[in-house]
This record gives structure tokens, sequence and C-alpha cells, in this order.
């Protein structure tokens, strides 16, 4: 029983110390990260969203509009 609650014991301070190491973390509040993000995504162009940039070169991944191509027999 007592290698039981040793063991117990060891398994609880190293879930202690886990705890405390992750209270040295620095943080950020949410509004910051978001408004970060928010900054980001604005003054960095993304190629792959076209739409959003006014890019109106044709985009070579995109699925064709105007027909498929197909011939009909």
């Amino acid at each position: 029983m007592p290698r039981q609650a040793e063991a117990k014991l060891r398994k609880l301070l190293e879930l202690n110390g886990k705890l405390k190491e992750q209270l040295e973390i620095s943080r950020i509040p949410v509004s910051e990260a978001s408004r970060s993000l928010i900054e980001y995504c604005q003054t960095n162009q993304d190629m792959m969203i076209p739409s959003v940039w006014g890019n109106r070169n044709p985009d070579p991944f995109a699925e064709p509009t105007a027909g498929c191509g197909c011939v009909l027999m």
C-alpha cells in the first residue's frame, strides 16, 4: 500500500510541476491576438484568395465557368 501512495504522490508532484510551468508562459488577451491577426490579414496579400485583393488575373486552379469544354455526340 505505501508504494501506491508514493506513486500517487510522485504523480501529483509531477502534475503540479507541469502546471507551474504553464503558469509561467506569457499570454496575451484574445482581443489583442484577434486585432493583431486582423491587422496582419489586411496588410499582407494572400494569393490563394485573389477575390479579396481584387486580382483579376485568371486563377489557374479555378474550375472553368464558361462551359466545361465537353463535346456532345
